[in-house]
């Protein structure tokens, strides 16, 4: 066990689409731990607001109006970061949009607009925060955020699990990359009551009586581990500080009362022929060999009790 700090006095970071929702329950913990924070949002008075929520509560704050997926963004938030508190230490890519569609309906713009935002605004702000992480010289956190339909897929959202399985394999690669500069790189895949999941029919009625102050039931809160925004928010803090220093190149489940460690990819059954294979061969053995327990796909369905 870590006896090590999650204090965060002194450390500076970025959160992009912190204006709202989960990327402001970010901020807002990352501030709560002491850090001093850039709060990004593409609507300038409601990253204003954000900003102001948390000086007022004692935090430290400024707004930074930008849309993410530009390396012209992408500098702006470090620099920001540097001219404001002096220096860089974590950021957290949260900014994200939707487009859902089945493939045959999603048009390139659907598409394009998704990637933009996720998954090149991803790639922009940590190349440019690990320039300026670099030549710091001591070290760093990027904390990417994931998402279940990364990790398993899920119908009607072609663009946006793409970007999400990127953004997995950006951690993947990053990790290793960066090692040698001490910048730390994971991906958090939150699970919560936001925008953009109050759309679930299954969930919708429990999320607006929690929105009039009924609390989420435990069948949510932990057998789905599904809950508010504030309760993903403690990762991001415990991944930007010194207790997380060894914690690298993993993608890391939070939500409602539940916190898990999700698996990489990775062989789950082989066979060999002698010579190798051809079309026969394989179809002689598929199913009582490699193909005998295909793995799933997709979320699992809520599991809602009876009334």
């Amino acid at each position: 066990m870590s006896n090590a700090s999650t204090d965060l006095t002194g450390k500076v970071a970025v959160v992009t689409g912190s204006g709202r929702g989960l990327g402001l329950a970010y901020a807002t913990a990352l501030a709560k731990a002491g850090a001093s924070v850039v709060v990004n949002d593409l609507d300038e008075a409601i990253a204003e607001q954000a900003a102001k929520s948390i000086t007022e509560a004692g935090g430290k704050a400024v707004a930074e109006a930008v849309a993410v997926g530009t390396s012209e963004a992408a500098e702006r938030l470090v620099a920001r970061a540097v001219s404001e508190f002096g220096r860089l230490d974590t950021v957290v890519t949260n900014a994200g949009i939707l487009r859902d569609k089945v493939l045959w309906k999603m048009t390139d713009d659907d598409f394009d607009a998704v990637i933009t935002t996720h998954l090149k605004g991803t790639f922009t702000l940590a190349r440019a925060a690990a320039v300026q992480l670099r030549e710091q010289g001591e070290g760093g956190s990027l904390i990417l955020v994931g998402s279940p339909a990364g990790q398993r897929g899920n119908f009607g959202q072609t663009n946006y699990a793409a970007a999400k399985a990127g953004i997995a394999a950006f951690v993947r690669t990053w990790s290793m990359e960066l090692a040698r500069a001490g910048i730390t790189v994971n991906a958090i895949i939150p699970v919560a009551a936001t925008a953009m999941t109050e759309t679930i029919p299954a969930f919708a009625p429990y999320i607006t009586a929690n929105r009039a102050g009924a609390p989420l039931p435990d069948f949510l809160r932990k057998g789905e581990g599904f809950g508010t925004a504030d309760d993903c928010a403690a990762l991001v803090p415990f991944l930007a500080s010194a207790a997380a220093r060894d914690v690298t190149g993993q993608c890391i489940g939070i939500g409602g009362d539940k916190l898990a460690l999700w698996s990489h990819p990775q062989e789950a059954r082989v066979a060999y022929a002698d010579g190798g294979w051809t079309p026969e061969t394989i179809a002689a053995v598929w199913h009582s060999s490699v193909g005998s327990e295909p793995e799933s796909v997709g979320i699992p369905a809520p599991r809602i009790p009876e009334a």
